[in-house]
């Protein structure tokens, strides 16, 4: 019985073997068959290029780009920070390439703005203009608090080409914005979006916030910092300065520095006036541990002798006799405009007010709402 069912199984794979052999010489016929009869290329002497199609008039949006790109190009410029090392050999000075980022022309007496975290650190700066020459920076001044700097070369004014400036306070979510930087080293890249929103905050890198930002989703990405953020009509709007990605590349989500407050603080720094902050004089308690307690307004830590609020009468927090702590007043108010946290008060004070003068301070101590008149001092440095 089993050599019976061998038999049989080894007579099925014989079949099924020439079964498989046959369909594989047809195919492989077929297979040929089709190859040989194929065309086979052969040279054309003559052939010559296809004539060009010709196209209509460029879309209107086009030419506007086209015309916002090549009116501002030649007032962006690229910006090489450099680090300085001592050879430990020769002891020679060695400029090592240390970042780079944009900048663009100020005005015609060679000043060129840019973001300070592209220059932060540096021991030099080079500034390479449109038409590829490279000038040194001779000075540098920044405010940090705003992310901004201004750089000072010898480039002659026939070189130089300042940027027509617009307002950011008249801008609208949905209009049309373009951007022009040297990502990644790529010079003069243009890249156009709209704006998303106004009014966001931003974080400089001395930790205070920026107020009033543009968010764009014109693609800024690394070496894009320090770039002007133009409008429909090249005037300058906004700095482009951050960007929101997980990968450190647009992601969509750019920032851009107001031009309102460029204006402000770039004759400041060309001033070389030192910006003077105004101050009532106070350390305040962390805002977490604040809120821990379930306050909201700022609670005064300590009161700078002399200083607005001392004068004033306010009080810090401090320990009674039995080592219990007595909370400071708590500030909820300056000239009626709440404040709930000491960036709200850092920010309404530096924004709206200035050295000199007179403010009404709403506090609660011990339960009690007071109005208490002080004048603002210079923030000391």
């Amino acid at each position: 019985m089993y050599r019976q069912t061998e038999q049989r199984s080894n007579g099925g794979s014989w079949i099924l073997a020439l079964l498989v052999v046959a369909v594989g010489l047809l195919v492989g016929d077929r297979i040929w068959r089709l190859w040989s009869t194929r065309p086979v290329p052969v040279e054309d002497p003559t052939a010559q290029p296809r004539p060009v199609t010709p196209r209509g008039d460029l879309a209107e949006d086009e030419k506007t780009t086209i015309a916002i790109f090549k009116a501002a190009k030649d007032s962006v410029v690229n910006i090489s920070s450099i680090a300085l090392r001592r050879d430990r050999f020769s002891f020679d000075i060695l400029k090592i390439p240390a970042g780079s980022g944009t900048g663009f022309v100020w005005d015609e007496q060679g000043r060129i703005v840019t973001n300070y975290h592209v220059v932060k650190g540096a021991g030099a700066v080079e500034v390479t203009l449109s038409d590829h020459s490279q000038w040194n920076a001779t000075h540098v001044a920044f405010d940090e608090d705003k992310d901004l700097a201004v750089l000072w070369t010898d480039a002659p004014k026939e070189r130089l080409k300042p940027l027509p400036l617009g307002r950011s306070s008249e801008l609208q979510v949905g209009q049309k914005v373009f951007a022009i930087g040297n990502p990644f080293g790529l010079d003069h890249t243009l890249t156009t979006g709209i704006v998303s929103a106004l009014g966001r905050e931003m974080e400089s890198i001395s930790g205070r916030t920026i107020k009033g930002v543009i968010q764009t989703d014109a693609a800024i990405n690394p070496g894009n910092s320090g770039g002007p953020l133009l409008d429909s009509s090249g005037r300058l709007i906004g700095v482009n300065t951050a960007i929101v990605s997980p990968s450190g590349s647009s992601a969509g989500i750019g920032f851009a520095i107001p031009v309102d407050e460029v204006n402000r603080v770039v004759p400041r720094l060309i001033r070389k006036q030192a910006v003077a902050r105004p101050s009532l004089g106070i350390t305040p308690v962390p805002d977490s541990i604040a809120r821990q307690r379930g306050v909201q307004g700022v609670i005064i830590l300590n009161i700078e002798p002399g200083g607005p609020a001392a004068k004033a009468g306010l009080l810090p927090t401090r320990r009674d006799q039995f080592g219990r702590i007595r909370w400071g007043d708590v500030i909820i108010a300056v000239d009626g405009t709440e404040v709930q946290s000491w960036n709200d008060l850092d920010s309404l004070l530096e924004e709206n007010y200035r050295v000199g003068q007179e403010i009404v301070v709403t506090i609660l101590r011990a339960g009690q709402q007071l109005d208490v008149r002080l004048k603002l001092a210079a923030e000391p440095r």
